[in-house]
């Protein structure tokens, strides 16, 4: 029986297979990231609309803690399947409390150092930069340095089995 994996790749074009294939892990994180990027959305929104109101910066950070909670979980069972390490965990959050920062940077930057909040700005334009500094823009850069972090220094394991299935007379790693 196909995995779940293999019957969602037979729905692509034959022609774009190879590529996702190739770049396997990066797609799968990608999927990952985008589940827990509509996580963090809504909680993140629901947060700011009920206890954390005037704390935008709290409950961003709170959001993508718990999130990077489940995403310790479908990144390690799924993205990246690397053997069990001792400081894979520690790792993983390491790197995941760096990217916390990451992610709220551009949300400190566009609320008090550019001022996008009242009274300077109109309620829906606070919002809007709120959402586009910390959700899209903090994200992509948390995103970016997670995905390099990981590979580089947690789950260096599935690193090496890649390079090894790079190497000529070896199977490639299935999907």
């Amino acid at each position: 029986m196909p995995s779940p994996t293999q019957r969602v790749l037979a729905l692509v074009p034959e022609r774009i297979r190879p590529v996702l294939v190739k770049h396997r892990t990066l797609v799968k994180f990608l999927v990952v990231g985008g589940t827990c990027f509509v996580l963090t959305m809504l909680i993140n929104f629901g947060l700011k609309t009920t206890v954390l109101d005037s704390k935008p910066v709290l409950a961003l950070t709170i959001a993508t803690v718990v999130t990077t909670v489940i995403s310790y979980v479908l990144n390690r069972q799924w993205s990246f399947r690397a053997a069990g390490r001792k400081r894979e965990a520690a790792g993983f959050f390491v790197v995941s409390a760096l990217a916390v920062g990451v992610n709220d940077l551009p949300l400190v930057a566009s609320r008090y150092l550019f001022d996008f909040r009242t009274p300077d700005v109109s309620h829906f334009t606070q919002e809007l930069a709120d959402f586009f500094s910390g959700m899209i823009i903090g994200t992509l850069l948390a995103m970016a340095f997670r995905f390099w972090a990981m590979n580089r220094f947690v789950f260096t394991e599935l690193s090496e089995r890649a390079a090894g299935d790079q190497q000529p007379g070896r199977a490639p790693e299935r999907v």
